[in-house]
């Protein structure tokens, strides 16, 4: 019998430089107040000049490992969620792997934009459980929007930050670890999330670069409706084929996409009474990234406990989803140092409760 794989460790890689609303809104010709009311985000952070998607994801798998007390050398394979990639090729996880020394590894990348943490989470667990149970594998969300956004377009200039999270998957305990993994893709909706050029499709050219074909598209719209339809059935799923009740769910970690849309299909989503983990207000949405550091931030502030229920749920291009069970393993925890930029904070509410999406009078 092999045994199950779970998460027994943490790690986030946020830049140094906040940069606050006001700055956002000069350029997309709107106010603080404006992109608060409408997304509940004060700030984001981002990378300075020198940074790619591969420092970042680096230093949160570093911190990951750190925090379980393993070694680069343990790792069996390495996978990035990432749809903001060093290059066109070759692969992140191979550059990230350099990085940190995991010779050992295999690695390659995955692209399911904002879902692709909780791609890489199945797929990774899968491979370990077919080795036997016995290894360790590395994922990591880590995206750098801000090198492909037009700052003059209000739908997306004021959502995104960089940033990347990390969580090392290993053997635990009988009872414990991943449970399920649901993944769907509903690939005629792609046109809701798109960076048109660069591509196949649309080599770069004078003429891309002219019409701002490189810069991430989106109709927000179109989104918002396919999260209010999409998200609910597809956590019932996860639930229903797991045989697991809303009830007994004690944390929520979502894709930390806009305060307003979680608020409004939070409530149909079967959940009960679980904690729902936001990070979004310092962070904004950092793309795949965003569930591990959130999940990161609520295991270093001591919040979760060993047996506790956790669904990883998100959404991105494509149009994906991607959402996960999880039972808590003992792991090192609260009191380790936050490799995010500045110490991580425990997040606001109280444990069973949900935290608040925005602040109040909102």
């Amino acid at each position: 019998m092999h045994n199950p794989i779970g998460i027994v460790g943490t790690g986030s890689r946020l830049p140094e430089q906040v940069v606050g609303n006001e700055e956002i809104a000069r350029t997309a010709g709107v106010s603080d107040e404006w992109i608060v009311r409408k997304t509940g985000i004060r700030e984001r952070r981002r990378a300075a000049p020198h940074e790619a998607t591969s420092d970042l994801a680096a230093e949160a798998a570093r911190a990951a490992l750190a925090q379980c007390g393993l070694s680069p050398a343990d790792v069996s394979y390495l996978v990035v969620a990432t749809s903001t990639p060093d290059h066109p090729q070759p692969a992140t996880a191979g550059i990230v792997q350099d990085l940190i020394g995991a010779r050992r590894a295999a690695c390659f990348d995955i692209n399911a934009v904002c879902s692709g943490f909780v791609y890489g989470l199945s797929v990774t667990e899968r491979m370990l459980r077919a080795d036997g149970g016995d290894g360790y594998g590395l994922v990591i969300g880590a995206d750098v929007y801000s090198r492909i956004l037009d700052y003059s377009d209000r739908r997306t200039a004021i959502l995104f930050g960089d940033g990347a999270g990390a969580v090392v998957l290993g053997p635990v305990p009988a009872g414990r670890g991943i449970l399920r993994t649901e993944l769907r893709t509903e690939g005629g909706a792609h046109g809701l999330i798109s960076v048109p050029a660069g591509g196949s499709r649309r080599p770069a050219s004078a003429e891309t670069l002219e019409d701002g074909g490189h810069f991430f598209r989106m109709d927000g719209r179109g989104v918002r409706a396919f999260v209010n339809e999409r998200l609910p059935a597809a956590v019932r799923d996860l639930l229903e084929r797991s045989g697991t009740r809303g009830e007994d769910v004690a944390h929520l970690v979502p894709h930390q996409a806009n305060g307003v849309m979680l608020a409004e299909v939070r409530p149909r989503l079967g959940l009960g009474a679980a904690a729902m983990h936001l990070s979004l207000e310092r962070y904004g949405n950092t793309g795949a990234a965003s569930v591990p550091v959130t999940l990161d931030e609520v295991h270093r502030a001591g919040l979760l406990d060993e047996g506790d229920l956790l669904v990883l749920t998100a959404f991105g291009g494509g149009m994906s989803l991607g959402s996960a069970l999880v039972s808590w393993a003992p792991t090192a925890h609260a009191g380790a140092a936050s490799a995010a930029a500045g110490a991580a904070r425990p997040l606001a509410g109280r444990r069973g409760g949900l935290i608040p999406l925005l602040p109040a009078g909102l």
